[in-house]
């Protein structure tokens, strides 16, 4: 009994360690997430532009690509990152995204609802060429007042 204790104790504390991640770690996440954001609202732009065919299946890829970044942007900009720069990339966080934590905070939820606006309107490429304007809005503010160009 008391090994099975020990070992299971020894097991989880391994377990916590190997998930746990170091705020660069957390970095190249979030620099992750918004390539992603970045290819996702390259696809859209193509098909908005007419530069590539329009393809709904691409466009509800993109928007539930979208959608799983936006929800989760809060979480990807903890304090444990403040001031860390991505190993590679032009662009960094502003600390503008701690110091003025609720403005960023009501940024990403104009993202969520603007994704979530565009995912229910986006039947063909019409409908796409007037959405994407607005979702291009809500990132390029975000944009503007949390990323530095380094």
């Amino acid at each position: 009994m008391r090994r099975t204790i020990i070992l299971t104790g020894t097991l989880l504390l391994g377990a916590g360690l190997a998930l746990a991640q170091t705020p660069q770690e957390q970095v190249e996440k979030t620099q992750l997430a918004m390539k992603s954001n970045l290819t996702s609202a390259i696809a859209l732009s193509d098909m908005a532009r007419d530069k590539k065919p329009y393809d709904q299946a691409t466009v509800d890829k993109a928007l539930a690509e979208l959608d799983d970044v936006a929800k989760r942007f809060p979480s990807l900009f903890p304090e444990s990152i403040k001031g860390l720069k991505p190993a590679k990339g032009d662009f960094y966080t502003s600390d503008k995204v701690w110091t003025q934590r609720a403005d960023f905070e009501a940024h990403s939820a104009s993202f969520v609802k603007a994704v979530g606006q565009a995912k229910a309107k986006i039947k063909d490429v019409n409908s796409l060429k007037a959405e994407f304007s607005e979702l291009n809005k809500q990132c390029s503010g975000c944009h503007e007042k949390f990323r530095v160009k380094g």
